[in-house]
């Protein structure tokens, strides 16, 4: 039957992987997954055991109890990223990213591609890599005419953004998974892996520099926009700050991360409303107008935007996975694979590389299941570091890569060409950088 388990749950990876060739979401075969692993699990009576860190054994326990014990701790990373998705909708609401395009007043194109990739590093680390990336993108639409050269400037954006979302608790779903389950605390995170993903993100911008795609100026439109809101600088700098405030408000109250996110998105939801014009009206709900922006508040508005898709991906994915790890698969597999590859540096690059070929959030919450490491073991760092910046080299491997391709029409081999080799040397001096400090700090 464990045959039967493995076959099935490779089918959905499959199907997950290959999402653009199928034309079918990746939330189907992840959702489908999840459930017949489990009914598998119930029919046929499998023994189901929790894995017990510390002791690195199994300690068996009665199938309600893991289901639940594992849906509890999906719940804590869906809710977070909920708070997460409609504080960035809040901010959208009153037209605050605009505020970003008024930081570009250059018009040469080396200048422009620090400033993007700059920006994309910092913006990654607090609202994710993947809105970074819309955002930049559309802000680049507006600046760049030129389709060829705005290729370019997104396939930087793309390794800049994934770079900026490893080192941050906050900027990438996989660090926050590993965050939430308390295999990595912010402040050892950042001091561990900020240094590497600068590198990772700097050594790829130096050597595109040398490019005559990025050398001369651009023709673009620098006309200042008329902001929708005059309330979006501030709903842009409040939203920011309240979702950096998370991390510190869990390492203060030791409550788990959502709770501070929630407190957060209560913040700007507040101002929301006392900024907004729009008010929320009983009497119109069911009225002659249906028009979200006609009657609902702007939190209203920003829950209907939020991506419901992808919760439900990280539900069935994350699930699925803790199936083969409540069976002790994955623990048993761990155990392999260190026996065949004592190294674990090259276990956790190759992690990184695969990650550029499936997603990242099943490695992760596979690694999570096979290793038994205390909280901050720089093996976590590590992983944090190679599943946030592997996913670069190829364009279908993150989610900012995706999401890029939709905006800019990027052909999968122009990208295989042009951009994934300088993915990979940032990959890998990033991958160097964070060995040496690793090895600096545990001889020190």
């Amino acid at each position: 039957m464990e045959t039967i388990i493995i076959i099935v749950f490779l089918a959905g990876y499959l199907a997950i992987t290959l999402e653009h060739n199928l034309k079918i979401d990746k939330l189907i075969p992840a959702l489908a997954m999840m459930a017949i692993l489990w009914a598998l699990i119930a029919l046929n009576h499998m023994p189901v055991f929790e894995v017990n860190a510390e002791l690195r054994e199994l300690e068996p326990t009665h199938l309600d109890e893991i289901l639940l014990h594992h849906l509890g701790k999906t719940a804590e990373i869906l809710v977070f990223l909920l708070g997460a998705m409609t504080i960035v909708e809040i901010i959208d609401y009153f037209d605050g990213f605009a505020t970003i395009k008024g930081y570009i007043r250059t018009r040469s194109k080396r200048k422009l591609l620090w400033l993007f990739s700059i920006l994309a590093f910092i913006l990654s680390a607090i609202i994710d890599n993947l809105t970074a990336t819309i955002v930049l993108i559309t802000i680049l639409q507006k600046v760049v005419n030129d389709r060829n050269t705005r290729l370019w400037f997104a396939g930087m954006i793309i390794i800049a953004a994934n770079a900026g979302g490893a080192w941050s608790p906050i900027g990438d779903v996989t660090t926050t998974m590993l965050w939430i389950a308390n295999k990595v605390s912010a402040a050892q995170l950042i001091e561990h892996v900020l240094v590497p993903s600068i590198v990772c993100m700097v050594v790829p911008v130096l050597i595109a520099g040398t490019y005559k795609a990025f050398k001369g100026k651009i023709d673009g439109d620098f006309e200042t926009e008329v902001p929708k809101s005059k309330y979006g600088s501030t709903m842009l700098y409040l939203g920011l700050g309240a979702i950096i405030f998370v991390p510190f408000f869990k390492t203060v109250t030791h409550l788990p991360p959502y709770v501070g996110m929630m407190l957060s998105l209560a913040l700007v939801a507040t101002f929301a409303e006392i900024y907004s014009n729009k008010k929320f009206s009983i009497s119109s709900v069911d009225g002659e107008g249906h028009d979200s922006e006609g009657h609902h508040s702007p939190v209203h508005h920003s829950l209907s935007k939020i991506e419901l898709p992808s919760i439900l991906f990280f539900l069935g994915i994350l699930l699925a996975v803790a199936a083969l790890e409540s069976l002790g698969l994955l623990f048993h597999y761990a155990e392999s694979l260190n026996a065949a590859i004592p190294n674990t540096d090259i276990v956790v690059m190759l992690f990184g590389v695969g990650s550029a070929v499936i997603d990242n959030v099943p490695l992760v919450a596979a690694s999570m299941g096979m290793f038994g490491e205390t909280m901050d073991n720089p093996l976590w760092h590590f992983i944090a570091y190679s599943a946030g910046t592997g996913g670069s080299m190829l364009i279908i491997g993150s989610a900012a890569g995706v999401v890029a391709m939709g905006m800019e029409k990027i052909d999968f081999f122009w990208y295989l060409k042009k951009i994934t080799w300088l993915a990979f040397l940032g990959f890998v001096a990033g991958a160097g950088a964070f060995i040496l400090i690793r090895d600096f700090i545990l001889n020190a």
